[in-house]
């Protein structure tokens, strides 16, 4: 696949690793239940799910980091948010039989998001991996979430593997984007949270899957 053996595959989390959809929206829902303006089905929500409160946040109130309110709705999302992290959220079927499968090739896994590291921390915490990741990296870990390439080449240096022997996965633009910056063969999660108008063949990840599976064959 590429110059230097695979070593690590390095995945996003939400809507790549981990369906955390439902608990994401039963937060957005809380918001808007406490501000008097009715819930929204799941799966109006869903393809939003990957950009988290700034994605949901803007499809439930139409607002933005720039507007004001923002940053009350914002606190009000987290803390709904973390209270019921792990309610609903549950690994994609297929990454288990997955991450055995990385395991019997001795090849290891990873996890870069840009999830708060108190939220990735938490989430972890609630879940149960087959094997355990060799780095967990949150958005917050550098200055520059994706798709700044700098996590991944964070990650990088915290495994001491070179890019060319990772290989990245993620859902959305930003997380092919950020891999290919760092100089790493990239996977897309067609399966994850793709949002309205989104297209994932134009990209340019190196190969899409649309379920976990198919990783192996990536290898």
């Amino acid at each position: 696949m590429t110059a230097s053996p695979l070593k690590c595959v390095l995945f996003d989390l939400d809507g790549t690793l981990v369906d955390t959809a439902p608990d994401l929206g039963h937060a957005l829902n809380r918001v808007l239940d406490k501000a008097g303006r009715d819930p929204l089905p799941q799966t109006q929500m869903r393809p939003y799910a990957s950009s988290g409160a700034r994605g949901l946040l803007k499809l439930g109130f139409g607002i933005d980091e720039s507007d004001a309110g923002y940053a009350e709705l914002r606190r009000q999302f987290l803390d709904f948010y973390a209270a019921d992290i792990a309610a609903d959220s549950q690994l994609f079927p297929g990454i288990s039989d997955a991450l055995h499968a990385l395991a019997t090739q001795d090849i290891s896994w990873g996890i870069v998001t840009n999830k708060p590291g108190w939220l990735t921390d938490k989430l972890l915490q609630g879940l149960e991996f087959p094997t355990q990741p060799l780095c967990i990296i949150g958005g917050d870990a550098t200055p520059y979430p994706k798709p700044d390439p700098a996590n991944l080449l964070l990650a990088c240096e915290q495994i001491q593997y070179s890019p060319q022997q990772c290989l990245y996965v993620g859902d959305a633009q930003r997380d092919i984007t950020a891999g290919q910056r760092a100089g790493m063969c990239t996977v897309a999660a067609t399966y994850g949270y793709i949002e309205d108008g989104d297209d994932p063949e134009s990209w340019g990840a190196n190969w899409l899957i649309d379920q976990p599976g198919k990783l192996l064959a990536c290898l």
